[in-house]
């Protein structure tokens, strides 16, 4: 069915940037898709309360358009029993967009969301707060809870560069990973759900998401070089390709520390340990190409 035909939907944006440049993009949105409702966020969490009201007002497929922030957050208002989600990429960065091969061209993303084609993937929970792509606890999602919005703004992508020069000398937390009555030690821990992490990169090469799986990697360092020599390895061969990283498929799975150890969903900070992630199977409906 056609997201168009009887189908109310309605737009989420983040407009990203602010004053003459937010209002630029709310116009050529509202140009683009004149029969969708289109509600702007302003602060941090207006993404989550508005899916919220969009779902009370009877919407039934809601559109995250914005990075995977934005999306998130969409995420984590919508009722899923209900509701599609449909994603436009409009943004830094927008991993899901890649993943489910969402054109960055709004025009040819707007044209996936009038075909209303859906798929059903796997919802994941950490803590209960929903994520779809992925989630971090330790070095990266430090670095998310530190970089600072306005240079994420200015810098994009490229300001969480600038944190982690800052994060990489400070000493690595101790993580223990409890998944299917084993337990492994580490110092960061990468859980996907898709097989993309921070872009185009394939962390997460066996991923599946309808499979009922997380797909988790455990580095036992953080320091730069560690994590250098880590990229590589990823890139050229893969996460198996490192015999001290180890990577597990499981349904769930606990991360617990010493100290309060801070958490990322969709690269956006969550909270801190310790942590439980488990998935919802197929517990979501995606519209996709």
């Amino acid at each position: 069915m056609s997201t168009s035909s009887g189908n109310p939907w309605c737009i989420i944006l983040n407009p990203a940037a602010k004053g003459d440049q937010a209002r630029k993009t709310a116009d050529r949105m509202t140009k683009l898709a004149p029969e969708a409702k289109i509600f702007l966020t302003e602060n941090p969490g207006d993404g989550e309360r508005l899916a919220k009201q969009a779902v009370a007002q009877g919407f039934r497929s809601v559109v995250a358009a914005g990075g995977d922030g934005t999306v998130n957050e969409v995420l984590n208002g919508i009722d899923p029993a209900q509701c599609a989600l449909g994603i436009l990429p409009v943004g830094t960065m927008n991993v899901l967009a890649l993943e489910l091969g969402i054109s960055p061209d709004l025009e040819r993303a707007l044209a996936v969301i009038r075909a209303g084609h859906r798929r059903r993937i796997d919802l994941g929970y950490a803590n209960g707060r929903r994520f779809l792509q992925l989630a971090g606890v330790g070095l990266d999602a430090e670095v998310v809870r530190k970089t600072h919005p306005e240079a994420k703004r200015a810098w994009g992508p490229w300001s969480y560069l600038l944190t982690v020069a800052q994060e990489t000398v400070t000493p690595a937390p101790h993580l223990r990973v409890k998944t299917a009555g084993q337990e492994f030690p580490g110092a960061m821990v990468l859980i996907g759900n898709g097989r993309h992490y921070g872009g185009p990169f394939r962390f997460f090469p066996k991923a599946d998401m309808a499979d009922g799986k997380l797909d988790v990697c455990i580095f036992p360092k953080s320091g730069p070089l560690d994590l250098l020599w880590y990229l590589q390895g990823i890139l050229i061969g893969g996460p198996e390709s490192l015999p001290e990283v180890k990577y597990l498929q499981v349904p769930d799975l606990t991360v617990e520390a010493d100290k309060k150890v801070a958490l990322e969903v969709d690269g956006e900070y969550g909270g801190e340990t310790p942590v439980t992630f488990r998935l919802e199977k197929k517990g979501v409906e995606v519209i996709v190409p």
